[in-house]
């Protein structure tokens, strides 16, 4: 029986660029980075250690040649904050494209792209 989502794979064009965006700009930590010395090469990142779901940057370009059949696309994230105003306007300081913020019935939401121009939803929930 599934209980959680453990990990969700985004595949990337640059593995550097993505954990410096995520972790510098986004304020995400990198868990774990693991290389298995043949060019294969992951890094695990979080909003926290303490977070239940990771997100694994994988080289989107080797998984291919890998796995030719694997869809390679960005998933649909969405994720949730607990302010925000605030983290719209941190992200927008941080030059990092940012949509308005948004009502939608189950609370305020706006999306961001990353340095690679993939854009994710974060959204604070109605009480």
């Amino acid at each position: 029986m599934i209980n959680k989502v453990g990990q969700i794979m985004l595949y990337v064009n640059n593995q550097d660029e993505a954990v410096k965006f995520w972790t510098e700009k986004v304020g995400f930590s990198v868990i774990s980075e693991e290389d298995n010395g043949q060019g294969m090469r992951w890094i695990e990142i979080a909003p926290s250690k303490e977070a239940e779901t990771s997100i694994i940057l994988h080289n989107k370009e080797l998984i291919a040649k890998m796995e030719p059949q694997l869809n390679l696309g960005t998933p649909s994230l969405m994720f949730f904050t607990e302010n925000v105003d605030k983290l719209h306007e941190d992200l927008s300081n941080k030059n990092i494209t940012v949509g308005e913020i948004v009502d939608i019935p189950s609370g305020r939401v706006f999306n961001f792209a990353d340095s690679e121009e993939n854009y994710f939803a974060v959204m604070e929930k109605r009480k």
